[in-house]
């Protein structure tokens, strides 16, 4: 768990560790559970403006953090005052606030929430009703909530579930099926779809086209392709690279394929803060190479400002092969 979701949650069938699995499959039960009578117990709130959610019915990296900014970018460009809006995971502010990238660190508003806030208006708040009202007060026409499937607080005019398409060398987005903590899942597959508008499959720009049996594990919701691309060249020559996020493997893949000269990687633990002895570590690394170092935009923010210019970001984006498709949902959600 400390680097990021364990690659076994994410084997199909027959995969590693059946003892751990089966003595956590009464605990996923319970998990399971509670998450159905919170949200069937619930009433969700209007807040005063469309409320997009982008969430995922898996534990860890789907991807959502990318297919919120293309959505504020795609509203953005249509004249839309569109607001993020997040819980603020790995911050102390409790909200709701505006993020000021002037003024506010990851360690106050969490990095996903700051990382959008370079280019985007974001709230942080750990209560979505709350978060959702100051960014109407605040000028939202339209708020794009970074993950929240789950959480049946605020009423929602449009339900994305993110999913990682990825599903080469035996892994497989859900596992085998089985629910936190005894596999990737936040809740069984066919519950959390039934509450979806649409899935959308993020795949990277190397892949044609979805898995097949993965589509017919979605059913009859309606599918979304987005493909991760680098939004910038990757770093020139030898380079030590390292992540702190839910799949930190998927970096080290993405930036050898885009042509980086990796010649060593770390893994950190999702949303974890950077120390100076462990900077220090990297740079060592790094010098024994002659090599720069690189890392994504989410571990980037996380840097203390000194060694932001000693580390190179590499930012993605996620592009939706159909737009088309997407306004017609925006549409459908009255916007």
């Amino acid at each position: 768990m400390k680097l990021g979701t364990p690659r076994w949650w994410y084997v199909k069938s027959g995969g590693p560790a059946p003892l751990t699995r089966a003595l956590l499959t009464p605990l996923s039960w319970i998990w399971a559970d509670a998450t159905r009578r919170r949200i069937a117990r619930a009433t969700p709130a209007i807040v005063g403006a469309p409320v997009i959610c982008v969430g995922n019915v898996t534990v860890g990296g789907a991807g959502k953090t990318p297919i919120v900014r293309e959505l504020l970018l795609i509203l953005t460009r249509r004249g839309v005052a569109a607001h993020g809006l997040s819980r603020g995971y790995g911050g102390k502010l409790k909200g709701p606030v505006q993020v000021d990238p002037a003024r506010h660190t990851a360690a106050d508003v969490g990095d996903e929430p700051l990382m959008l806030a370079q280019d985007f208006p974001m709230w942080v708040a750990v209560d979505r009703v709350a978060g959702a009202k100051a960014a109407v007060s605040g000028g939202a026409q339209a708020i794009v909530m970074d993950d929240g499937h789950q959480n049946p607080t605020v009423r929602k005019a449009l339900s994305l579930v993110v999913v990682d398409g990825e599903t080469r060398g035996g892994e497989w987005p859900f596992g085998d099926g089985r629910v936190f903590p005894a596999g990737p899942m936040r809740e069984p597959l066919k519950v959390g779809l039934a509450r979806a508008d649409a899935v959308i499959v993020l795949l990277p720009v190397d892949v044609e086209q979805p898995d097949f049996d993965l589509l017919v594990s979605l059913g009859d919701t309606p599918v979304l392709v987005a493909r991760l691309e680098a939004a910038a060249p990757v770093p020139k020559g030898p380079q030590v690279g390292f992540a702190g996020i839910g799949k930190p493997w998927k970096v080290e893949k993405a930036l050898t394929a885009a042509g980086c000269q990796l010649v060593d990687f770390a893994p950190f633990p999702d949303h974890g803060a950077y120390d100076e002895p462990t900077l220090r570590m990297l740079a060592d690394r790094a010098a024994v190479y002659d090599a720069g170092l690189v890392t994504t935009e989410k571990d980037w923010v996380r840097l203390p400002p000194a060694w932001r210019e000693k580390v190179t970001p590499w930012p993605v984006r996620a592009r939706f092969d159909d737009e088309a498709a997407v306004e017609e949902l925006l549409a459908k959600a009255g916007l």
